[in-house]
């Protein structure tokens, strides 16, 4: 499945292309301390992590406990790990290859 239709527009173009011109953790930190807040950025990390511990089988009550995701949050995430656009399912399968490297 691609990408959803309703999301792409120039500004979201436009954004994206910012996104892949940053080139180390550190301007990934500068550029969306600006552009986000931090419970956003946040926001975003434990719903990665919600994905990830998913991926392993990890019970909804043990994810609650370790991320503080709610059971909504973390049905949301598993309704895209399985019906959405495998987005999370690419990003978990580079990290852990990454990981598997270093």
């Amino acid at each position: 499945m691609g990408s959803d239709e309703r999301l792409k527009d120039d500004l979201t173009d436009s954004l994206f292309e910012a996104i892949l011109l940053l080139e180390t953790k550190e301007e990934c930190y500068r550029f969306f301390q600006d552009i986000a807040t931090v419970a956003e950025i946040k926001a975003l990390a434990q719903r990665l992590e919600v994905a990830r511990m998913l991926e392993a089988d990890i019970t909804y009550t043990k994810i609650a406990e370790v991320t503080g995701a709610s059971s909504a949050t973390i049905s949301r995430v598993k309704r895209c790990l399985n019906y959405g656009a495998d987005g999370y399912k690419m990003i978990l399968k580079r990290l852990e290859e990454k990981h598997i490297e270093e």
